[in-house]
């Protein structure tokens, strides 16, 4: 049996559908820099937003297994808001033991955040469509007006990095959010609803202006994390900060990503089934 000491120096789980995640692996890397990570994009059974609940249930189920069976994680970060929607109850029923943090549309700190009480919210259809998410909202009800953007394929688009096919989206879903800015009625909050989408943040502001506040869930999650694991004294005493890259499609796409996107870097991405 191992000692406590050495219970805390397993890895932290990350789990995304694809490569959206790696947008919270930032922000826990800077939270916990002396934690050990294994990132599992499950880009071989992608793209998770525009599938049914029961299938996304299913793959996070099969990932949170092989994660714990196969890398003995101490913690479950679901770095996907399509997964955390659909599982998270699931999960945490399944492995009652295991600290399990999930993303959700940041809606709170947007109400706090916005000063014209409209905020936009894009994500993914099957977040933004889901009980949970709904729940979230109901409990904002008279604190601010929601304008709500599934966002069909922008997701895929950032996996495959199409520029093109990313502007287009993105000019597209902000018009039919409504009219950016400070002026009274006007959108001064957008709530970055999707993992994928702070890799965008730029081509986002192009159509929506620089006074517009953008709100995404990375530090928080980072900073729940590192509570949990506190509270189990679990946090790494003296770890390295290094990441493995799992990928349960084509690790080049991931190893691409990662180049791309990742602060810090990581050793090249293998391939795995889960």
């Amino acid at each position: 049996m191992s000692s406590p000491g050495a219970s805390a120096e397993r890895p932290i789980g990350v789990f995304d559908s694809g490569v959206g995640g790696l947008s919270v692996l930032n922000a826990l890397r800077e939270e916990l820099p002396r934690e050990r990570f294994v990132y599992f994009a499950d880009n071989g059974h992608a793209p998770y937003g525009e599938r049914g609940d029961a299938y996304v249930a299913q793959r996070t189920a099969a990932v949170a297994r092989y994660l714990r069976e196969r890398h003995g994680i101490k913690a479950l970060v679901v770095a996907c808001n399509t997964a955390t929607a659909a599982a998270i109850h699931a999960l945490r029923d399944e492995h009652p033991d295991l600290p399990v943090v999930g993303v959700e549309p940041a809606l709170k700190p947007a109400v706090a955040a916005s000063r014209t009480g409209h905020v936009a919210v894009i994500a993914t259809r099957v977040t933004l469509e889901s009980r949970k998410f709904e729940a979230l909202r109901a409990s904002l009800a008279g604190q601010a007006v929601f304008h709500v953007v599934p966002c069909d394929g922008l997701a895929g688009a950032i996996e495959r990095g199409d520029d093109a096919a990313i502007a287009r989206l993105s000019e597209g879903y902000l018009h039919d959010a409504g009219r950016f800015g400070t002026a009274p009625g006007e959108i001064d909050t957008l709530v970055l609803g999707c993992t994928h989408y702070p890799f965008i943040a730029a081509e986002l502001r192009r159509h929506c202006g620089e006074s517009v506040r953008f709100i995404d869930t990375g530090a928080p999650v980072a900073q729940q994390t590192r509570r949990l694991l506190a509270q189990a004294g679990q946090l790494a005493g003296d770890g390295d900060g290094s990441v493995m890259l799992v990928s349960s499609g084509a690790p080049s796409a991931l190893d691409a990503a990662a180049a791309r996107w990742l602060v810090r870097p990581a050793a090249g991405a293998v391939l795995a089934t889960a």
